[in-house]
C-alpha cells in the first residue's frame, strides 16, 4: 500500500509522515509534490499549515489540484487542519474559492462570542487540547471514545452546507464542526499527528478504511 502525504509547500509535513509511518510500518508512505505520485498512491492525506490563500496559491502553482480533486473522489481521502478547509466552496481568510468537494464555507471564529463560561476573553488562533463531540458513527471514530481531546491551533472553521456531512463538534466560545465525512473523504481540524494515542487511532483506523 502507497500513501501519499500531499507537499505544497505549507507546513510541517514530516510530522504527519512519520505518524502514518508509525501506525502502519508495511505502507509505503511518501511525502511528494508530484502529481503523478499522488494520482497513482492507495490513500491520500491532504494536510496544511498557514492562510488558506497561500495554500490554495501553492497548490495551484505546483499543479497539485487537479490529482488533489481525482483523489478526493476516487480513494481514501484524509484531510487536516487547512487540508479540511481547502475542501470547502469558499474562505472568509482572504475570500478566496476552495476546491468545492464540499458545500460549505470557511468562517473566521466571531469575536463578540469568544468568551469561555465564565465570561472571560478566549484567544483566537484557538490552540490547545480540546475535546470532540462524536455526532455520527464512523470506521474512523472506531476505538475513540467520545468526547476524547485532539490538539487544535485554529482561527477558522467550516460551516457546512449539509448536515450529514458533520462526524465532530467542539465547542471554543461557539460550537462548531471539526470534522466531516463524505463517502471516501474523511477531514479534521485538529491535528491527529500531534493528538498521541487518540489521534494515531485515528491515523491506523484511515489506513485501515475501506470506503
Amino acid at each position: 500500500m502507497r500513501v501519499a502525504v500531499v507537499d505544497y509547500g505549507m507546513g510541517n509535513l514530516r510530522s504527519v509522515s512519520k505518524a502514518v509511518e508509525h501506525v502502519a510500518p508495511q505502507a509505503q508512505v511518501e511525502v511528494t509534490s508530484d502529481p503523478a505520485r499522488v494520482s497513482g498512491a492507495d490513500r491520500v492525506v491532504f494536510p496544511g499549515q498557514g492562510a488558506m490563500p497561500d495554500c490554495m496559491r501553492e497548490m495551484e502553482a505546483r499543479g497539485l489540484r487537479p490529482a488533489v480533486v481525482e483523489a478526493a473522489r476516487s480513494r481514501p481521502f484524509l484531510g487536516i487542519c487547512i487540508g479540511l478547509q481547502m475542501l470547502f466552496e469558499s474562505s472568509e481568510e482572504g475570500d478566496v474559492a476552495g476546491l468545492s468537494l464540499l458545500r460549505g464555507k470557511v468562517r473566521r471564529f466571531p469575536a463578540a462570542a469568544m468568551q469561555d463560561t465564565g465570561g472571560r476573553r478566549l484567544k483566537v488562533p484557538h490552540m490547545g487540547w480540546n475535546q470532540v463531540r462524536q455526532e455520527r458513527p464512523h470506521v474512523l471514530w472506531s476505538g475513540i471514545t467520545d468526547g476524547s481531546r485532539f490538539y487544535f491551533v485554529h482561527s477558522y472553521f467550516p460551516e457546512a452546507g449539509e448536515a450529514g456531512l458533520v462526524q465532530g463538534t467542539t465547542d471554543y466560545g461557539i460550537p462548531f464542526t471539526c470534522a466531516v465525512a463524505k463517502d471516501n473523504i474523511f477531514a479534521v481540524q485538529f491535528h491527529p499527528e500531534k493528538s498521541h494515542t487518540t489521534g494515531l487511532r485515528l491515523l491506523a483506523n484511515f489506513v485501515n478504511w475501506n470506503p
